[in-house]
């Protein structure tokens, strides 16, 4: 049997889940997992279904589907769950939350391909080539921006990349990029947005004398740090903390709450209304 993954999402009308049951059934499907919810601001409906079935042509099951759902012209994505996503990871000189993703995907974890690796300083090549990843160095300055955009672009064909993590890439994309890019980067904000912006945050949540620190995987947009949240996460602190004890846990959110996200992405647990996210959780 092959198991299928389909995603859809339209505005809401009777008769959408009986359509796609129809045609899962029209070509000898089971329906092994489903997932909705209609977005009341929007009506916005979502779905994401799970089923197998004996048939293993991926485009005669689509053609179903296709024909099943016409009416409702929704936005429709098929694929078979043993065929992975392709990402690729932008890094800087912080390795920690490169590490924990390509640790995950080498233990099973994360159900994901990644094809690459692009820095704009040369300190995480030897964790990815470890890892047998290749790794791209590509330097940005502000007379190199776009020509370094253009050959992450190369890289982004090149390589049939489905979606972009940014694992603490210190570069900020152009607006023409991130418009490149629009719902196929992820990103993670070194806080629990809103929060504090700029260089040292943990040093600045220290100084406040904050109870909690966190961190934010969301899309990537023009606007920085302000794209629709994927997942989060916090900790609690107390007083007795130092700045580097923040540092240090801040650190473990950030890789663990990048590393969720990426498994939302790669099992297509994500939808984007709006400036909002819909997300079908295990």
């Amino acid at each position: 049997m092959t198991v299928y993954v389909v995603t859809l999402q339209c505005i809401d009308r009777p008769g959408i889940v009986l359509a796609t049951s129809s045609a899962i059934v029209g070509v000898g499907g089971n329906i092994l997992e489903n997932d909705q919810f209609t977005d009341p601001v929007t009506s916005q409906f979502c779905m994401r279904t799970r089923f197998e079935t004996d048939a293993e042509d991926l485009d005669t099951v689509r053609s179903r589907l296709g024909e099943a759902l016409a009416p409702f012209d929704p936005e429709l994505t098929l694929r078979r769950e043993d065929t992975r996503r392709r990402a690729l990871v932008m890094v800087s000189q912080y390795d920690h939350c490169l590490a924990e993703l390509l640790y995950r995907r080498d233990s099973g974890d994360l159900p994901l391909d990644i094809v690459a690796v692009v820095g704009n300083h040369s300190h995480c090549g030897e964790l990815a080539r470890r890892h047998e990843v290749p790794f791209f160095e590509i330097p940005v300055t502000p007379a190199t921006k776009d020509d370094a955009e253009d050959r992450l672009r190369g890289l982004l064909d090149e390589r049939r990349v489905d979606f972009v993590i940014l694992a603490r890439y210190m570069q900020i994309l152009s607006p023409r990029l991130c418009a490149d890019l629009a719902g196929r980067a992820i990103n993670i904000h070194h806080s629990f947005l809103p929060g504090f912006k700029g260089a040292r945050p943990y040093h600045q949540a220290y100084e406040r004398g904050v109870k909690l620190i966190g961190a934010t995987a969301h899309f990537v947009t023009a606007d920085l740090d302000e794209g629709p949240i994927i997942e989060q996460d916090v900790v609690r602190v107390t007083h007795a903390r130092r700045a580097e004890d923040l540092v240090t846990l801040g650190r473990d959110v950030e890789r663990n709450v990048l590393a969720r996200a990426a498994r939302l992405l790669a099992e297509d647990r994500v939808t984007l209304v709006g400036q909002r996210t819909v997300v079908f959780s295990q």
